[in-house]
């Protein structure tokens, strides 16, 4: 036998043998996909039933009107015309400016083929005109009320993206290079990698967007120096090592969000907003909450603030000696900040001598995408969901942030993952995104009904907390507040309210 010989039939047993992995892997797989389908709620943060009804609503008020429906099919059919047109003349070899492109920040058709292959620029700008004529039929229908506009627009554009040609292999031009490249050695891959992903999440798909293996928490994230000097139920609390020969007399409090892990605020040194304050002379601690399981369901937004900041606070002191802080919180935790000042301006209780609220939302009446998920009908669902769990699990939420950026963060590992079949690249931000926390069922339900849909922060007196009523007014703690322009969670029309509180609340606005 010749060595091309040995090498085909080596190749030939190699391929055989990654067939009847796949063949077990799979059977492994579809018996947890069975047991998952057996002992399933079927809950989902994409309630099907509330996305079907806008849509029935949409559908009643677009065929009402006939004619504009018949003007919007007409101006469909003369643009794929056009683009026909333009087409054969790209064939006859003139130059034809696109009749359609890519928004500038969108990513998938950035390669060049799509643009100097002709067969991949029609079916790119024939993508591109349908999708466009879709979102806009549905967001130009009259008589819908906001919710379920907001909703009809969101889905569309949900279905819109899932058809997009990158995500099937024979109108993706890098695909079918690499098929070609590899013998469509990347189509297998791509196969093991999605039954890796599903045997992961139980039966349940759950694309990977980075290697999950590359990172360890105190070893290549997180890894500032502090210990653990005090911890309950729901939180330890960090003090960290000083970096500087001198520290300022006051210690600063961190407060993170509870939907996710701390230490976004320490992936790496170069990019680690812990360590820069730890070289800035502060004595700094951070919050670490716990990640709740079924014991702790009944924990109240109360104790949130009675076992979370406050606690703190006592153990500070205790640490330390010093009776006054400064306290930074972010996202939900900086709501929780807020609201403990106002618990503590109540009480007459001047501890906290300054704060700092990073997206941090105060009027829930314009959230952005996120009411595309969170209203009455959600909350129902919700309720008898974690009524009988005890806490809803972390990755409901994970689903509904990826959702509001389908292509970067769903999407695209689809491509890469499943159809060029390449592993996920190390990235220390997406694994600390895909590290989820659960959420006890009492402070959820709590926050969604009474801070969210009843937006009762921003109303005096309107939330009563161990025994004090909320009053965001009677702060007079100077605070700074920041939010960002394309903050698609915490938007900063949300955040802007805290600027407009009276003046003696020693708010920092904006010149």
């Amino acid at each position: 036998m010749t060595s091309k010989e040995q090498q085909e039939e080596s190749g030939t047993e190699e391929k055989l043998q990654q067939w009847k992995d796949l063949g077990e892997q799979s059977q492994r797989v579809i018996s947890a996909f069975i047991d998952r389908q057996k002992g399933g709620d079927g809950f989902s943060v994409s309630d099907s039933k509330s996305i079907g009804n806008a849509f029935m609503k949409m559908s009643a008020k677009l065929l009402a009107d006939p004619m504009k429906l018949a003007e919007a099919q007409q101006q469909l059919w003369k643009d794929s015309l056009l683009l026909w047109q333009n087409t054969m003349m790209r064939m006859a070899g003139q130059e034809v400016e696109p009749l359609v492109k890519p928004e500038p920040g969108d990513r998938r058709f950035k390669k060049a083929a799509w643009d100097e292959e002709l067969t991949f620029d029609y079916i790119k700008q024939s993508y591109l005109l349908t999708s466009r004529w879709t979102q806009s039929l549905v967001s130009d229908v009259e008589g819908l009320d906001p919710g379920t506009k907001q909703k009809v627009d969101f889905y569309s554009r949900q279905f819109t993206s899932a058809m997009s040609p990158t995500n099937f292999a024979a109108t993706n031009p890098d695909v079918m290079k690499s098929v070609h490249e590899t013998g469509g050695q990347n189509l297998l891959d791509g196969l093991k990698n999605i039954l890796g992903d599903m045997e992961r999440g139980d039966g349940e798909l759950k694309v990977s967007m980075t290697d999950m293996e590359a990172f360890t928490v105190g070893e290549n994230v997180a890894t500032t120096p502090g210990k653990v000097i005090f911890q309950n139920d729901l939180m330890q609390l960090i003090q960290y090592t000083p970096t500087t020969e001198e520290v300022y007399k006051r210690p600063l409090l961190i407060v993170p969000p509870w939907i996710n892990k701390f230490y976004v605020l320490d992936l790496q040194p170069k990019n680690s907003y812990i360590k820069w304050i730890l070289d800035q002379g502060y004595t700094l601690f951070v919050i670490s909450w716990a990640n709740p399981t079924e014991e702790l369901g009944h924990k109240h937004f109360g104790d949130y603030m009675m076992e979370g900041p406050l606690a703190a606070i006592d153990a500070i002191e205790k640490a330390t000696g010093e009776i006054e802080i400064n306290a930074l919180g972010f996202c939900i935790g900086g709501i929780l900040l807020e609201t403990t000042l106002a618990w503590m301006a109540a009480k007459g209780d001047k501890r906290i001598k300054s704060a700092t609220l990073l997206a941090t939302m105060l009027d829930f009446q314009e959230v952005g995408e996120v009411s595309v998920f969170v209203d009455e009908e959600l909350v129902t669902s919700l309720e008898k969901h974690v009524g009988e769990k005890g806490y809803l699990d972390g990755k409901h939420m994970a689903q509904m942030f990826n959702m509001m950026r389908e292509n970067d963060l769903i999407w695209s590992f689809v491509v890469n993952n499943y159809l060029l079949g390449n592993e996920p690249m190390p990235f220390d931000m997406l694994y600390w995104n895909s590290d989820s926390t659960r959420l006890p069922a009492e402070m959820l339900l709590y926050y969604l009904k009474k801070v969210y849909l009843e937006n009762g922060l921003i109303k005096p007196g309107y939330l009563e907390l161990n025994g004090e009523k909320i009053d965001v007014t009677k702060i007079k703690t100077p605070t700074y507040v920041l939010a960002t322009k394309e903050d698609h969670i915490a938007p900063w029309v949300s955040c802007y309210p805290v600027t407009l509180l009276p003046c003696d609340a020693g708010i920092l606005r904006p010149c």
